[in-house]
């Protein structure tokens, strides 16, 4: 449509702060002559009126030296007329009775003014002409009203002049408040534009691209801040699913290709019964393996989702951390390691207990795994110094986690012994720390490691306590190898 680019321009941003702007210098401009129009009157007005009350006292004054010689008196009001005779000036005196004495030849009117205030001097506007009307007293001298008047045609003359210059001046104004405001809404919305076109041009596998920052501070740089932020972050997220992708692909590779190469085996050739039942175990166990593994990245996509579930039930904490001793124990006896539980008295959290049974089970296997024979697990529980919350403790004598990995322990996929394939079992496929993490993080907990090569690793996990069951406070902080 041939209408559409001028009403998208109609309704761009450009053009509403242009008009916006146009509107509000018109109206400040135009309350400005307003104000300086009337203020200019109003100005000119006291003027007047100051200068119309010195001459009605000179009057006065003069009456009062005069008198009773009237007709110096007349002379006086007329020759003070004719010296103002370019300001319209007129005098007029009347007596007590509002009876007029004598009046210039420039009078317009008269008349007393019928109504009067008690004020002694008194200013009137009638008929275009400024009045003060002065009356005075004066010992053995009757009381006599002074009414001094000039026109108001200087002060409409001026009013008149001051209209047609800001008539000029509101007209230039008129032409220029939308060009500048149109130049300045540009100016405004330019580093917005830029912002746009670049977020225009970001694709998701390409992050790279990053808002340009002025260094000015305001509140384009804070929204450039913002959004580099977000795309830091998206950029993180997105690398961080590719590798776990591509991880969580190899790692069910190793049990599917075990399964083919099992069936093959077994489609090969016929064999006894007693061979298809290892082969068959073999596949069973590889299924095991893998209905593990998908299990735990149905768990991690769940808690990517915030989709993971936790009850928050009350849960005896030491009787999962002792049936987890009981189903370990015999491992531990198996490969020469002492398993020994500390403060074990009745713990009570808040949470999901088969979730806090995977946390657990998984920091003991991972103890289990990486400390050699003739080292030491221990586990315990104990109450945070403000016994908000329960701490689980499971420390061990292993081989420790290097200072360059220890930030990447809960990493997905992570393993910190480059040595070990990732097709041997007993190093793990890398998500059991991860899980912990999440499990915990949805129990609003924490959990922390503390380890030195060949000294051992600590374990920590500090749970939201319920109001009963608390062990006694934690006196130390752990120790790193100490069992």
């Amino acid at each position: 449509m041939p209408f559409a680019p001028q009403r998208s321009s109609f309704r761009s941003l450009r053009f509403r702060l242009t008009a916006w702007n146009t509107a509000v210098v018109l109206l400040t401009v135009g309350l400005a002559f307003v104000f300086i129009r009337e203020g200019l009157r109003v100005t000119l007005l006291d003027e007047t009126d100051a200068l119309l009350k010195e001459d009605a006292e000179e009057v006065a004054l003069a009456v009062g030296e005069f008198y009773p010689m009237m007709q110096a008196i007349h002379q006086e009001m007329d020759r003070k007329a004719l010296g103002h005779v370019n300001r319209g000036l007129y005098v007029q005196l009347f007596d007590e009775h509002g009876g007029l004495l004598h009046s210039t030849s420039a009078s317009v009117d008269a008349k007393l003014p019928k109504k009067r205030s008690t004020k002694q001097t008194e200013i009137r506007t009638r008929g275009g002409h400024r009045l003060v009307l002065h009356e005075f007293h004066k010992p053995g001298l009757p009381v006599f009203t002074v009414c001094v008047g000039t026109t108001l045609a200087h002060v409409d003359e001026d009013v008149s002049r001051l209209t047609d210059l800001m008539t000029v001046a509101g007209a230039a104004i008129l032409l220029l408040a939308p060009l500048g405001g149109f130049w300045l809404a540009g100016r405004a919305t330019h580093p917005l534009a830029r912002i746009i076109h670049t977020a225009s041009r970001l694709r998701p596998s390409h992050m790279e691209e990053r808002l340009p920052i002025r260094g000015v501070g305001d509140q384009l740089d804070q929204l450039s801040l913002t959004i580099n932020s977000f795309l830091d972050q998206i950029g993180d997220y997105l690398a961080r699913n590719r590798e776990f992708v591509a991880n969580a692909a190899h790692e069910l590779r190793s049990p599917l290709a075990a399964i083919q190469s099992s069936v093959e085996v077994a489609l090969n050739a016929k064999r006894s019964t007693e061979e298809y039942q290892e082969l068959l175990g073999e596949i069973v166990d590889e299924c095991s393996r893998l209905g593990v593994l998908v299990n735990q990245l149905l768990l991690l996509a769940e808690n990517d989702s915030g989709r993971l579930k936790t009850e928050r039930d009350p849960v005896r904490l030491d009787q999962i951390v002792s049936t987890s001793l009981d189903m370990f124990r015999g491992a531990a006896e198996e490969r020469g390691l002492e398993l020994s539980a500390g403060n074990l008295n009745p713990t009570t959290v808040l949470g999901d207990a088969g979730r806090l049974r995977q946390v657990v089970n998984n920091l003991i296997d991972n103890s289990l795994k990486f400390t050699p024979a003739g080292g030491r697990i221990r586990v315990a529980l104990l109450a945070s110094a403000d016994a908000e919350r329960i701490v689980l403790r499971v420390s061990d004598t292993g081989e420790g986690i290097a200072a360059e990995d220890l930030p990447h322990v809960f990493d997905r996929f992570y393993r910190g012994d480059k040595s070990r394939r990732r097709d041997d079992r007993t190093c793990g496929n890398g998500l059991g720390l991860s899980i912990c993490q999440s499990i915990v993080a949805a129990h609003e907990g924490e959990i922390r490691v503390e380890s030195t090569v060949g000294e051992g690793s600590v374990f920590e996990v500090a749970l939201p306590a319920a109001m009963n069951g608390r062990p006694e406070p934690a006196d130390a902080a752990p120790t790193v190898g100490a069992a």
